[in-house]
């Protein structure tokens, strides 16, 4: 029986993710029983929309019945905005839609920030209550935890999916699905469902209808990324930060400001092996099933400046930020100041969606400055700009230059991000500048060979041409699948032998 109770009810301390044996075994039942009825639509779509409510209760325990409750009104809402005849009407149901969403997302995610900034502002001592759990245990005699409120994992994402679905019905973009269980299907799809990319309904939706396709090549393409995202996620992100950048960013001023450094350099690499990697494993489970989402990363550190950078980096989120708050706020149509502006604002509210801290405030700031900056420099330099988004590909000095700076400047906002709190932020940047040490930079080297050899092996890796990149890939998926066996369960014992003793969740479950 607790053999059962295992498998079946959630655990707190055992979430279901992506880097535990449990979740293959999950997806093995899945693929299972999906190779049944995966000709019939209908019962192919609620068969995934119940497993993937099942996982997201195994992920977040009873919160599921907040993703219920938000498929529920935007499927109600969209349809209504659909039949609404008027355009007041459909503005007032797609305003409920976001009022409904975000007032969600406001309760669990900032009542903490804005009753802290309430209490310091005007010297009140206004406690936090959790209203929702007192109301819950009312109604239904549980016993929820009223004196704290718990973010539910990857509210913030299907949070916007729902909000780009009703704002693309209002825009006559994709028309409303017309069966719950599909648009329930598309809200909770579970591949994504925690940590993205946030998938349209115009991309997601008509795949719905479509037959089951998988060729050879999508399956080696599939296995190709999830083997992959493991790499990221458990050989280079975990060991990097629980050998190392943890360490060091939960206590600076007792490293050297070398020490410091390399942490920084380690947490970049760190946060982009682990996000990528949950990616890589999303997208490739999503095609195993016959659906297609979007990349979400391309090479980011490779950018040659802010702009590129979020061109690269988190795509979906920096295009869903651009779609439906850029762009509504006038974008580059109202002149260039509001177009700074409007930055400003995109970048600030993009950092506080990662986290109710003003830290994230502070990271968000910074990127937007950086926006800002570059679109001034080619405004005021025209002659420049145009060498530098021409020519400059072929400059192999001034790309270098290009990159390098991009790199430490996003590296540099990576500590804010980062950090536990702002004083820690600020002793980090202060034993960086007051106490480098370079003398013992050798013994340093020297101590921490190993995590500096995993640290560059995956820099390396992800600066490598894409040329090559590519080719390996293609060999992979064409390889014999002998040799696709073989090579994934070499990858695995790997892993298996790497891991740490306890699961490390990824990073972007917390927002």
């Amino acid at each position: 029986m607790d053999f059962l109770k295992d498998i079946l009810l959630y655990s707190e301390t055992k979430p279901l993710l992506f880097t535990r044996l449990y979740f293959w075994g999950f997806l093995a039942i899945l693929l299972g029983i999906y190779s049944i009825i995966y000709k019939k639509n209908p019962l192919r779509n609620a068969y995934l929309f119940f497993m993937s409510l099942f996982f997201y209760y195994k992920s977040g325990g009873y919160f599921f019945t907040l993703l219920i409750f938000s498929t529920i009104a935007d499927f109600t809402l969209g349809q209504l905005i659909y039949s609404s005849k008027t355009t007041l009407k459909k503005k007032l149901f797609v305003a409920t839609s976001i009022i409904i969403n975000l007032s969600l997302l406001a309760y669990f995610k900032y009542t903490y920030f804005f009753t802290d900034i309430l209490n310091k502002t005007f010297h009140t001592q206004f406690e936090v209550f959790n209203y929702l759990a007192s109301w819950t245990n009312n109604l239904s005699g549980s016993n929820f935890d009223i004196s704290r409120i718990i973010l539910p994992v990857g509210i913030s994402f299907y949070t916007f999916q729902t909000i780009s679905y009703t704002v693309d019905v209002y825009r006559n973009k994709v028309k409303p699905v017309k069966n719950i269980i599909d648009f329930g299907f598309y809200v909770s799809f579970f591949p994504q469902l925690v940590a993205g990319p946030i998938v349209r309904a115009a991309e997601f939706v008509p795949q719905l209808y479509q037959k089951y396709r998988l060729t050879k090549q999508e399956f080696g393409h599939a296995l190709f990324l999830i083997l992959n995202g493991l790499v990221k996620k458990m050989l280079i992100s975990d060991y990097i930060s629980i050998n190392f950048v943890d360490r060091i960013f939960d206590s600076p001023s007792a490293f050297t400001g070398f020490e410091n450094l390399m942490a920084v350099y380690g947490y970049s690499i760190q946060i982009y092996c682990d996000f990528s990697g949950y990616t890589d494993i999303a997208i490739g489970v999503a095609l195993l099933l016959g659906f297609r989402l979007p990349i979400n990363f391309n090479s980011p550190y490779k950018a040659i400046n802010i702009t590129d950078f979020w061109r690269r980096w988190h795509i979906s989120l920096s295009t869903w930020l651009r779609d439906y708050l850029y762009i509504p706020l006038g974008g580059n149509k109202k002149g260039k100041t509001r177009m700074y502006v409007n930055l400003m604002i995109t970048m600030l509210l993009g950092g506080l969606w990662h986290g109710a801290n003003i830290r994230f405030v502070i990271w968000g700031g910074l990127h937007g400055i950086g926006l800002v900056i570059h679109k001034l420099w080619v405004k005021l330099n025209l002659s420049l700009s145009k060498y530098y988004t021409t020519k400059s590909s072929k400059n192999i000095l001034y790309r270098f230059i290009s990159i390098f700076t991009t790199f430490h400047l996003v590296s540099f906002a990576w500590i804010f991000f980062r950090a536990e709190n702002m004083d820690k932020a600020m002793n980090m940047i202060h034993q960086i500048i007051e106490n480098f040490q370079f003398k013992l930079i050798p013994i340093m080297v020297s101590s921490y060979f190993k995590i500096f050899l995993i640290t560059l092996i995956g820099f390396t890796i992800h600066w490598l041409p894409s040329r090559f990149k590519e080719s390996y890939r293609g060999w992979f998926i064409k390889s014999h699948i002998v040799i696709k066996v073989i090579l994934a369960t070499i990858i695995i014992f790997i892993l298996y032998q790497a891991k740490s003793a306890e699961i490390q969740p990824f990073i972007y479950f917390q927002f």
